[in-house]
């Protein structure tokens, strides 16, 4: 039987070693590799570092011999010989820069749409898009912003977000406009082992409310009201409600820029209570209002999937879920600072938000 080669180890040889052991980004199969070449320079046998390692003893045998002889280098991946590529540069060329123009016919290609223009089955298309990341059906949406105060409206909104006045609130504030109440057809069918919950795609209107909404940024609380529009008489009553609500703090709203927000009616009535004080979010930019992330939620767990045979109804189940909700709250966490979000909105001469 062969004797396994002798390793030895320099201090820098062992020192890139336990670096890639130790490293979270190194790939598996590197950090195996560094494993056995550090338990054969402690003098560990291939059968017991197979054992312990949990692979075969060829393998410990195969990158113990490869590092004898190469080193570092021995580690590392060689290219695997295989079928060369059945269709030329030029013809990978013609298919990309056919794919980055626009169809005559069409918004976007697909691989069957493209393949007989360029001559190649619509596999061939495809292997071409995965290897250089091309994906036409996919389409991202961004929003611009022109907003003369946007760096201003996001360090101030952040600012309270990431280091909040003391003795104050910050509630975030919005509303949930024509929330509708949506009847199906047909009574749905319930979650089955191997079936998912079924209903109707047809369903009866049975009228719309509209939801107000307060979100404690401190504690993730949410304070509510119902009114039928939304117009700037119901978001002064909602104001008066959240006045009463925390009578012994000063409040700091964030809200958008809607109209209603901005009448003089409002004007009026913030000017008198001093201790009420409005941030806006940027033109736009209403994403970064907490209470949106809230009225998502509120929609996907509780208004899209329901049937209501009345507005009624719809708002029982609502009342039902927020007070489900303030039990157990939980606060948003804010993560981004002013710069790393004005990094991505600007950009040359044009502002946008994401």
């Amino acid at each position: 039987m062969r004797r396994a080669p002798h390793v030895r180890l320099t201090e820098a040889e062992r020192a890139t070693l336990l670096r890639w052991v130790r490293s979270p980004s190194t790939p598996q199969k590197r950090a195996l590799r560094a494993r056995i070449i550090l338990a054969a320079a402690a003098g560990e046998a291939n059968e017991g570092i197979a054992r312990r390692l949990g692979c075969a003893r060829p393998t410990v045998g195969h990158w113990r011999a490869a590092f004898a002889a190469q080193g570092l280098a021995g580690l590392e991946e060689r290219p695997k010989p295989g079928r060369p590529p059945r269709y030329p540069a030029a013809k990978v060329t013609e298919i990309l820069s056919a794919t980055l123009r626009a169809p005559p016919a069409a918004t976007h290609w697909s691989a069957r749409r493209l393949a007989p223009q360029v001559g190649v089955s619509h596999m061939t298309v495809h292997r071409v898009w995965r290897q250089h990341q091309l994906q036409p059906h996919r389409v991202e949406i961004f929003k611009y912003s022109r907003d003369p105060q946007l760096v201003a409206k996001v360090c101030d909104l952040v600012g309270l977000y990431l280091d909040p006045p003391t003795d104050a609130l910050v509630l975030c504030v919005d509303e949930k406009p024509q929330i509708q109440a949506l009847q199906r057809t047909r009574p749905a069918l319930p979650l089955r082992p191997g079936t998912p919950a079924t209903q109707t795609h047809d369903y009866r209107r049975n009228g719309t409310i509209d939801l107000f909404a307060a979100l404690v940024v401190a504690t993730g609380e949410v304070v509510t009201q119902f009114h039928p529009r939304h117009r700037h008489q119901e978001f002064l009553t909602f104001l008066r409600l959240l006045v009463r609500r925390f009578p012994a703090q000063d409040l700091h709203i964030v809200m958008d820029n809607l109209s209603a927000h901005k009448t003089p009616e409002v004007q009026r009535w913030l000017k008198r209570h001093r201790r009420v004080r409005v941030h806006f979010t940027p033109t736009s930019g209403s994403w970064m209002n907490q209470v949106e992330t809230w009225f998502s939620i509120l929609t996907r767990q509780q208004i899209r999937r329901g049937s209501y045979a009345s507005v009624a109804e719809l708002m029982t189940a609502i009342e039902r879920f927020i007070a489900s909700h303030n039990q157990t709250p939980r606060p948003f966490v804010w993560t981004k600072t002013a710069e790393q979000i004005l990094a991505k909105a600007i950009k040359s001469k044009d502002i946008y938000v994401t």
